[in-house]
């Protein structure tokens, strides 16, 4: 493969993704907005005019953030392969690392990972302070969003550091098949992250407390009793801290599992609803969802990994992408910069897969729980995080995890 090829093969992927993207996204927005004026037939018993217009609004508007948020990220792929500014980051560094030695690597990294907070700062704050503010979900105070951004940063040092390090080590010291080592320590990390993260890392940002309604314990304890369940207990969390958005789930792995409720949630629900919420979750549980998703993630990184150590060796590879240096560390981030445009035809077939756990989920809850219940619980999370009951229905088969609200709901009401 030559230069001139890879070049033209990335370019291709990157504006087809994009202008994909581009096309759904507006499809969604004049489908929520063409029947914005009447609550679906379905609902219109549950849930208010107002309610449906936000929602459609909050669509739309996230709908016209994510086009610029695009727009923005193709500026920047440009701007750091073709555009020549990964090699202005490599030939700026080179003044203070030799560029053969893992220091200059990691450095690489680090002025990236700034860099990059820098570009994406003013959506970040946009969204968070204005349009999730406008619809009023934002809860994160200033003080808030400094001390996660200083806690993030430490965590990235502290634990990505060292690991970055052992990978552009395992790069440069395992010959030809350095990609099959790399791959082994990933996924021993990521499994060894399943269970540290609900232990030590997630209550450096939020609180977590044992749930304290007895009444409610004892409902759930029963129904993971039936489910043969075991966890390491039963938590809810000041996600009103951050959002008026509200969710539950389990986090952890093996001995280490938690249940974990939403102080927003617990807030919203009746004790029958967030039964029959749990009961979707250990659908997921006992379909083993959790574990296909992960064996999935073994296998696709294994084949991006082997195509990886391949691409390695190619000098089109980096020429191709406007980079004159070879490097570990460029290695790993030209691949990570091309990767999404090219890998974006599998977003459909994993939107499916996801949609089809969901109703094999919701067909266990509603063995484990009252059918009516969960209904009852999904419109209501449906009102309260303004979720749109209208999405547009090549948007939502292209990119939605769950089912839209019409055809779950349906199904669990004929089902009923």
């Amino acid at each position: 493969m030559t230069a001139s090829t890879l070049t033209a093969l990335f370019l291709l992927a990157l504006f087809l993704s994009s202008g994909i993207r581009l096309w759904l996204s507006l499809r969604q927005a004049r489908h929520v907005a063409a029947h914005r004026a009447a609550v679906p037939a379905e609902f219109a018993a549950s849930i208010e005019l107002a309610a449906h217009q936000k929602a459609a609004d909050y669509t739309l508007a996230k709908g016209r953030f994510g086009r610029i948020e695009l727009a923005l990220g193709l500026v920047w792929v440009l701007a750091l392969t073709l555009g020549g500014g990964l090699q202005l980051m490599h030939d700026l560094l080179a003044q203070w690392f030799e560029p053969s030695t893992l220091w200059h690597g990691l450095a690489l990294f680090g002025l990236l990972s700034v860099a990059g907070f820098v570009w994406e700062l003013p959506g970040s704050l946009y969204y968070t302070f204005v349009l999730e503010a406008r619809f009023g979900f934002n809860k994160t105070t200033v003080k808030t969003l400094i001390l996660d951004t200083l806690k993030s940063s430490l965590l990235a040092v502290l634990i990505g550091g060292p690991l970055l390090w052992c990978v552009l080590w395992l790069m440069r010291s395992m010959g030809a098949n350095w990609w099959l080592w790399t791959w082994g320590v990933l996924i021993a990390f990521n499994l060894a992250a399943m269970v540290i993260y609900p232990l030590f890392i997630a209550p450096l940002f939020n609180k977590f407390e044992p749930l304290k309604d007895e009444a409610l314990a004892a409902r759930i304890n029963l129904l993971l009793a039936r489910c043969g369940f075991q966890s390491k207990g039963l938590f809810v969390m000041d996600g009103s801290k951050r959002s008026a958005h509200g969710n539950a789930y389990f986090t952890g792995f093996g001995a280490a599992k938690r249940i974990v409720f939403f102080d927003t949630l617990l807030a919203t629900l009746t004790p029958e609803e967030v039964e029959a919420v749990l009961a979707h979750e250990l659908g997921h549980f006992k379909h083993r969802h959790i574990a296909q998703r992960v064996a999935l993630f073994a296998v696709l990184s294994l084949a991006f990994f082997a195509l990886l150590g391949w691409l390695a060796q190619q000098p089109a590879f980096f020429a191709g992408l406007g980079v004159e240096a070879h490097s570990e560390a460029l290695t790993l981030i030209l691949f990570s910069l091309i990767l999404g445009p090219f890998t974006f035809p599998l977003t459909p077939m994993m939107s499916f897969w996801s949609r089809k756990h969901e109703f094999e989920a919701d067909a266990y809850a509603m063995a484990h729980a009252q059918a009516g219940d969960l209904v009852s619980a999904l419109v209501k999370l449906y009102r309260d995080n303004a979720a749109t009951l209208t999405p547009d229905p090549l948007h939502s088969l292209f990119y939605d995890s769950h089912p839209p609200a019409t055809i779950r709901i349906g199904r669990l009401k004929a089902a009923a």
